[in-house]
């Protein structure tokens, strides 16, 4: 029986995928692997038991990604489970940043009186916004959620510039013909009216629109951030909205300083806070689990490589470090045990690799002990 620690409250529809053969809750001790959403691990102490940790959604920043490499425990996200609820809000965004809407209706509740058709007439012009048909939008990250954003505002009569220098196979598949193609930022920066921007917090996006792409944009350009909130310089941004330079500026992660700014929205991280998303996303996590676990078949990890072939008897799986000679070193200790490998599939992934042998012949414990005893060796799992 495998044992499964929530550490949030996650969705029955992932939850009952788990069957008679887990324990699962939030209250489970000394798991084999973890669910999570928001709650932070980075100050957690992991027992050698644990295997896995699914987050439950797209961003692991509250999860310690090179300290669950070291230890050999798979961290799998949920790419795509979220992304219709996040594209809605940015489009969402689009119209907020254009119409004024928010500081209309916040001026609505202040009327009094018998003649407010009359007072609405004389003070409405002071929320007037462009349209965005006709405009052209940059879509910064063409994954899961840009792709629907280009072409969601692709659809509403937008211009759409994409600019994604590691555009996946499987994006381009999904992505409108008549989005244009982006070569570089400058082009994003210089010939957009609004811009979106869907890239994962790395040290090489951190602050990416800051002083030097805000000063290349055009003057009342509009930006929308429903990504992550370091991906904008706030002090940068503060300072071009205020000298106009940025019309109106979106964000889902708000800094305390933009709160009460009249020309920026904040909200309140609401990217993927709709029912269907939070049960797509606890599917997928409860999935990733059941197949990793079960199986040792890895699909959408964050720290180890994509390893996943159907099964034919019984299974070992090593997580190992990317070393050459590594698999002939693996094939020649078990050749020496009598087990023969029917079956193989090993992927890396920088520092990091994944084996998977089908094999026959008897497993003894010693086997397993034997390639645990290899410096590359991480962590060594024998399922039957």
């Amino acid at each position: 029986m495998y044992k499964i620690q929530y550490l949030n409250k996650i969705s029955p529809a992932g939850t009952a995928r788990f069957g008679k053969e887990y324990e699962a809750g939030q209250d489970v001790q000394d798991p084999d692997a973890i669910m999570v959403r928001s709650a932070s691990m980075l100050d957690m102490t992991f027992s050698d038991k644990i295997l896995a940790i699914a987050r439950a959604g797209a961003g692991v920043n509250n999860i310690p990604l090179d300290k669950c490499s070291k230890q050999g425990i798979v961290v799998f996200n949920t790419p795509g489970a979220n992304a219709n609820a996040v594209k809605e809000l940015v489009l969402c965004g689009l119209f907020l940043t254009s119409r004024k809407i928010v500081p209309g209706i916040e001026w609505c509740k202040t009327l009094t009186g018998s003649d407010i058709p009359k007072q609405i007439e004389k003070g409405k012009s002071q929320f007037a916004g462009p349209e965005i048909s006709g405009k052209k939008l940059g879509v910064i990250g063409l994954g899961a959620i840009g792709v629907l954003v280009a072409n969601a505002a692709k659809s509403l009569g937008m211009e759409v510039y994409g600019y994604d220098p590691f555009l996946s196979v499987d994006s381009a598949w999904g992505l409108s013909r008549s989005v244009h193609h982006a070569r570089t930022l400058d082009t994003i920066w210089q010939d957009c009216d609004y811009i979106t921007i869907h890239v994962p917090q790395t040290p090489d996006t951190k602050g990416m629109i800051g002083e030097d792409a805000l000063s290349k944009m055009k003057k009342g350009v509009r930006v929308l951030n429903f990504a992550r909130g370091g991906l904008v310089d706030t002090k940068a941004m503060l300072q071009a909205v205020e000298n106009g330079k940025v019309a109106a500026y979106a964000t889902d992660f708000p800094a305390p300083e933009m709160i009460s700014n009249p020309n920026i929205i904040a909200l309140p991280h609401l990217g993927a806070s709709t029912p269907e998303s939070e049960e797509n996303c606890a599917r997928m996590a409860a999935d990733e689990l059941k197949e990793y676990l079960e199986n040792g078949n890895i699909r959408h990890s964050v720290n180890m490589p994509a390893v996943s072939m159907a099964r034919d008897g019984e299974r070992i799986c090593i997580l190992h470090r990317n070393i050459p000679n590594t698999i002939s070193r693996f094939s020649g200790k078990l050749a020496d045990m009598g087990i023969n490998i029917e079956n193989m599939q090993s992927k890396s992934r920088k520092d990091y690799a994944y084996t998977i042998l089908d094999v026959t012949g008897e497993i003894k414990p010693e086997v397993a002990e034997q390639l645990n005893a290899s410096e590359e060796v991480i962590r060594v799992r024998v399922i039957r």
